[in-house]
């Protein structure tokens, strides 16, 4: 290949389409190599995270992060929001306190105003003062006895319609009702790869595996890395490392030691009753890989539910988070954890899980028991830098020069670590000056409605799913 790009991708996930998006934005050329047939195919995501309420042992620090880096892909990628509010409780046997929730949610309200005083345009999540509502044990009698409605319009409407299902009796008061929304991965990977596929500045290569990358910098020519895929050669100036949980396999190619865990985890496809109303997203908190840990419900179309729980026979695997060791740069899993990693589930592995999920959700939701198996699992590893488990929020890491590392732990990370990338790349002189940063992308803009419901559904189904998990359950205009 005689054409010299000025950056090369490796890994189509979410960071790598937003990082090669940001670069084309602003006319920067750039190749991005993904081995799948479609791009974001990496852990499933369902939810915003813009507050970090999912996660009450993180800091507040990492929760403002997340509220920012939420909002702004939230922006950035509209079509794959479902605007319905999220359901959030701590069972009486946890000691997790709702005083302290309340508090922190307090703190992300202020910061939530700080955020729309910069750029009006943030307040995406409603007015600051409905981020949130607390409902006691009054409250929850008084708004059981309420008519369902089928389609909430307000927080009193969605808790009516979640509460007539939840045993509260279970649950420590008062309950509380968070304006973080659910994200949809079919359909931002569908808006991605309709932009990048017909952006002028970005050559995508999907079925591509990378083969071997050659460190040409001490050669004095025009470009640093030549990357090698089965029939050809490419030539770039400015090489990213966004390959999700494998980027310490690079990272050993080119002789560069970190230490990082990857951690492997799966969610559940179940298929349920219809039910008269629409409920928000339900999170019962539990301290996680407890038999007690976390339970998540997200709503789907179509009666479908996505369920999460946090512990070894459900979310969680023994031996699914493993850590880098000595001399080793990539983490390994066990053989039972890659194969599933390449799709070989065992059957009755998917019906035992998801059955367990399900009973888990029962616990707190009773008529919630009569639900089934509804497809396979949602699954796959994520990085985390460095040695803290409970870190949710990473961003990039340039090693060396013409060289930069993704680190996203959560989706929403993606445009933070593109614009620092974008930085890094300006700084060292591979490209000349940069227009005026602007918040929005033209080239996402430009996709239509249509046209990313009818991707996203063949995306899902391509995978193996029912095609109602690309819908959102609060259509958009």
């Amino acid at each position: 290949m005689s054409k010299i790009y000025n950056v090369g991708i490796i890994g189509g996930g979410v960071s790598g389409v937003v990082i090669s998006l940001q670069l084309a934005k602003y006319g920067i050329d750039n190749i991005v190599f993904e081995q799948e047939p479609s791009v974001v195919n990496g852990p499933p995501f369902c939810h915003l995270h813009a507050g970090g309420n999912l996660y009450p042992d993180i800091s507040d620090e990492q929760c403002r992060i997340l509220m920012k880096q939420s909002i702004e892909m939230a922006r950035l990628f509209p079509q794959s929001i479902d605007e319905r509010p999220t359901f959030i409780s701590i069972p009486k046997t946890e000691v997790y306190t709702v005083e302290n929730i309340e508090s922190r949610l307090e703190m992300l309200v202020s910061y939530y105003k700080e955020l729309i005083k910069e750029d009006p345009e943030n307040e995406i999540l409603g007015a600051p003062e409905n981020y949130y509502k607390l409902y006691t044990k009054t409250d929850l009698v008084a708004l059981a006895a309420q008519s369902t409605v089928k389609r909430p319009t307000s927080a009193d409407e969605w808790m009516t319609n979640a509460i007539k299902l939840i045993d509260y009796e279970k649950l420590k008061t008062p309950i509380i009702l968070v304006q973080e929304y659910g994200w949809n991965l079919f359909r931002l990977g569908a808006q991605a790869q309709l932009a990048l596929e017909k952006a002028e500045h970005c050559d995508l290569k999907m079925n591509t595996f990378v083969t071997e990358i050659k460190d040409v910098r001490e050669q004095n020519l025009d470009y640093n890395w030549e990357i090698h895929t089965k029939d050809a050669i490419y030539k770039v100036k400015y090489l990213v490392n966004s390959s999700g949980f494998k980027t310490g396999t690079i990272d050993e190619s080119l002789h560069l030691n970190t230490e990082r865990l990857i951690e492997f985890k799966a969610a559940y496809v179940s298929k349920w009753k219809p039910i008269p109303g629409l409920i928000p997203e339900l999170i019962f908190h539990g301290k996680r890989g407890t038999p007690h840990g976390m339970a998540q419900l997200t709503p789907y179309c179509d009666e479908y539910y996505q369920i999460h729980g946090m512990t070894e026979d459900i979310t969680l695997f023994e031996n699914g988070l493993v850590h880098s060791e000595g001399n080793t740069v990539q983490p390994e899993f066990n053989k039972s954890i890659t194969q599933k990693l390449h799709r070989d589930w065992k059957a009755d592995e998917i019906k035992s899980r998801t059955e367990n999920a399900i009973d888990f959700v029962g616990k707190f939701m009773p008529s919630f028991k009569s639900a089934t198996v509804g497809g396979p699992p949602m699954y796959g590893a994520q990085q985390i830098p460095g040695n803290d488990p409970n870190l949710r929020v990473g961003e990039v890491h340039f090693p060396c020069p013409s060289y930069a590392r993704s680190e996203i732990v959560k989706a929403s990370s993606a445009l933070t670590v593109a614009n620092q990338i974008l930085n890094k790349i300006k700084e060292e002189g591979h490209i000349s000056i940069i227009p005026s940063k602007v918040k929005q992308n033209p080239l996402l803009d430009c996709i239509s409605k249509q046209d990313i419901n009818v991707l996203s559904s063949e995306l899902a189904i391509q995978r193996g799913y029912p095609g109602a998990l690309s819908k959102l359950v609060i259509e958009k205009d």
